[in-house]
């Protein structure tokens, strides 16, 4: 990915956070039928090996646990806030038109090495852990023994379990940074004003690096 060095995201905690907060991510992998690419919901552990470890499942039917065997080199790509920006919400613009339109983003690229995992254990507790997290919101739960056991066990079969452990986290945050301070944030009010407000609050609290 390139990136210019005031776009560059290095700070574990921000990563970290655009992972979390976005846990779908794009699986890319390149094998002998050539790229391919998986979307899929991941759970994060920062606090497993150097950068931290994802975990995913995905349908038996999908040949990328066969395709990919263990120890395969993966990327997986989280994208946070994202929108186009128009130079028409530059006050600059008014008084010297030399400015373009862009798009502003955050992502992450997460490389690293999988693991297949063909274990009815752990594609339980992955979507046990999966379930928990993005049902804790609910005002009842949903929980796997609501469903009927013979179900769940003819679900459990027909998925295989996945982890990647991380071996570099890769960010890029394009917020304006490049732009003057008073660009940036009325491009922020403007963003706000039709519904980004999450970038919009990244771009007010970007600040500008050479």
């Amino acid at each position: 990915m390139y990136i210019q060095s005031h776009f560059a995201e290095t700070r574990p905690e921000e990563l970290h956070r655009i992972i979390r907060e976005n846990p779908l991510g794009a699986l890319v992998t390149q094998s002998a039928t050539g790229l391919d690419a998986d979307h899929l919901p991941f759970e994060f552990d920062p606090d497993v090996g150097t950068h931290g470890l994802l975990s995913a499942h995905l349908a038996r039917a999908n040949t990328l646990w066969q395709r990919c065997p263990t120890g395969t080199q993966v990327m997986v790509i989280f994208r946070g806030a994202q929108a186009y920006v128009s130079p028409s919400w530059y006050p600059s613009k008014h008084e010297a038109h030399r400015q373009v339109p862009t798009w502003n983003y955050q992502v992450v690229h997460a490389h690293g090495v999988l693991t297949v995992h063909d274990d009815e254990r752990f594609v339980r507790r992955i979507i046990a852990r999966l379930t928990r997290r993005h049902e804790a919101t609910e005002p009842r739960p949903w929980k796997m023994g609501d469903s009927a056991p013979e179900y769940i066990d003819s679900l459990v079969r027909n998925i295989v379990g996945i982890e990647i452990a991380i071996t570099s986290l890769v960010g890029k945050a394009k917020l304006s940074q490049n732009r003057e301070a008073r660009d940036r944030l009325s491009a922020a009010d403007t963003l706000n004003a039709r519904g980004h407000e999450e970038l919009a609050g990244l771009m007010r609290n970007a600040s500008a690096k050479s």
